[in-house]
């Protein structure tokens, strides 16, 4: 039995060179909001919900992110723009830096795990500056017993000090004060100069993004995941605003989880969380029921704005950022999948937002195609969305989840298309963007299609329709789906000028070879052909 008594936990934070702390450890969800509300770090809305405010940062800093650069990531980790490196020495300054700040000081220790697959869990102790950051962690990773707390043992730890900036970050290689680091040797994560709690979420998933397939044969995946009653397992990529949350919570399907998932030799697909993060900007009880109703006591809102003269969440209020979020425990949905883990992977969906109106609403991918559409993860930033965006933007993030993906994309695109193989999962590419034209021109392709598509996807009723094959992007678009109309399921059946659709068509196409010469050369000749078929400099004779 290990020794977790007062005298134990004082000898653990002193290994970490933690001295003169009040150190309150594994807190219930209760007794941290009341601490926050005393110290005036946070409010209660109406029915009892903590709602608190993020500071400077109301999302992720991505140019503040760095992985430590030693024997173990050298060679594997893809350094660049997404994965710049920091020294093992500055990295050491750094934490020494968090550490001085943190003592004498009173902080919040969660003792939890990560990956709900028993096989694959991983213990991460985390110690924190401010209440409501733990709280956060609580809801977010997997809550252990009694039993597994008293005799826990973290193989991670994260240190998140949002009061600490470093003093001098030229000296330590960084570009700011703030700065949220993974050391892959020492198995730390730090946090430090941004409130912002993502970062220590964020933080975990990108070290599992290189552990489990460096070291475990398990893909990770930036995706939600739901079970039907007959055990056959659906996964959803999508980058924001695809509809990944609305359309992977299906009352007739168990719920795994909203957004990291492993999936593993054996064909397993497991939850890394023990909670869902959730956007709430414009939130309905009509458009997102699961998500309103899981908004009550043991949820913790972010910068969300009040009615005036009220405790009322007005969520169409973005005077704060557009990214207002709510963490809850999974419990918090009704139909979850428990454990968070499934057999029997059957179909894999990307969601795109296309405001070009040119992909087709559904279309079946091959595993070339399916490789290719994943490394490149394209959506399309409508105008409006981003300051200086008055018409569609393509927008692309390798595997659906770039910015958290230590390995070069080929790496996971290559694993999912082996595994999609050995499990014969059908991939279908779902566009939930514009139909008839562009956005301005086309109208949002309605969501009652997208689900029907997806109900006959799940119920295999597309599995012995007639397929056509698009002529620019090659996608296996189905001539027919039941109850609905089969002039939407041929885009440029919508567009009343067929010149203009191919013409919009090409430039897009262009768009996508544009993105991908920079994973050319790690990727297979079947991954590289799974790409549109033409391009700018190729003639549409033999197309049309």
């Amino acid at each position: 039995m290990i020794m977790d008594t007062t005298e134990g936990r004082k000898k653990k934070l002193e290994a970490y060179g933690l001295k003169d702390v009040t150190a309150h450890w594994n807190m219930d969800a209760e007794t941290l909001q009341k601490i926050t509300v005393e110290k005036g770090m946070g409010t209660e809305t109406g029915n009892g919900t903590l709602a608190i405010n993020t500071g400077k940062f109301t999302g992720r800093s991505p140019k503040d992110r760095f992985l430590v650069k030693d024997d173990y990531t050298k060679d594997r980790v893809w350094w660049g723009r997404i994965n710049k490196p920091i020294s093992p020495e500055h990295f050491d300054v750094l934490q020494q830096g968090i550490i001085d700040y943190l003592n004498g000081k009173e902080i919040y220790v969660r003792d939890a795990a990560v990956c709900a697959h028993p096989k694959y869990q991983m213990n991460v102790r985390t110690i924190t500056e401010y209440p409501w950051s733990n709280y956060f962690i609580k809801n977010m990773f997997l809550r252990l017993s009694e039993e597994e707390l008293q005799d826990f043992e973290e193989e991670w730890l994260v240190l998140c000090a949002p009061g600490y900036e470093a003093p001098d970050p030229e000296a330590v290689g960084i570009l700011a004060g703030n700065f949220s680091i993974l050391n892959f040797t020492k198995k730390v994560a730090l946090v430090g100069g941004s409130e912002y709690p993502g970062e220590m979420k964020k933080g975990i998933f990108s070290a599992l993004n290189l552990i489990l397939p460096v070291d475990k044969n398990v893909l990770p995946m930036h995706c939600s995941a739901n079970v039907g009653e007959k055990g056959d397992t659906s996964i959803f990529f999508g980058l924001s605003g695809t509809g990944k949350t609305t359309l992977s919570a299906d009352p007739n399907r168990r719920l795994i989880g909203d957004d990291e998932h492993g999936w593993t030799a054996d064909n397993v697909i497991f939850n890394f969380e023990g909670g869902c993060y959730a956007k709430v900007i414009d939130l309905t009880e009509e458009k997102e029921p699961d998500i309103y109703r899981a908004i009550r006591p043991g949820a913790l809102l972010e910068n969300v704005v009040f009615k005036e003269g009220t405790k009322e969440v007005d969520f169409f209020d973005s005077s704060i950022t557009q990214n207002t979020r709510v963490s809850y425990p999974i419990e918090h949905i009704d139909n979850i999948q428990v454990p968070s883990y499934a057999e029997n992977p059957k179909n894999i969906f990307f969601l795109t937002c296309d405001a070009f109106g040119v992909l087709p609403p559904v279309s079946r991918l091959t595993p070339g195609q399916a490789a290719y559409h994943f490394i490149s993860g394209y959506t399309a930033k409508v105008a409006g969305t981003e300051a200086g965006i008055n018409e569609p933007v393509p927008s692309f993030s390798a595997c659906f989840g770039e910015p958290f993906m230590p390995l070069h994309p080929t790496v996971y695109a290559e694993m999912l298309s082996k595994k999609m193989r050995e499990a014969g999962v059908n991939v279908w590419l779902v566009n939930t963007g514009w139909s008839g034209g562009p956005y301005g021109v086309g109208s949002r392709i309605k969501l009652k299609y997208t689900r029907a598509m997806i109900s006959a996807i799940l119920e295999g009723e597309l599995d012995n329709v007639e397929y056509n094959v698009h002529p620019i992007f090659g996608l296996h678009m189905p001539q027919y789906c039941p109850t609905v109309p089969i002039e939407i399921l041929d885009p440029m059946n919508t567009w009343l000028q067929k010149g203009a659709y191919v013409s919009k068509a090409i430039q897009l196409a262009h768009s996508f070879h544009i993105n991908f010469d920079k994973f050319a050369s790690e990727a297979s000749e079947e991954i590289i052909n799974g790409g549109p078929l033409i391009d700018s400099h190729h003639s549409l004779t033999e197309h049309f």
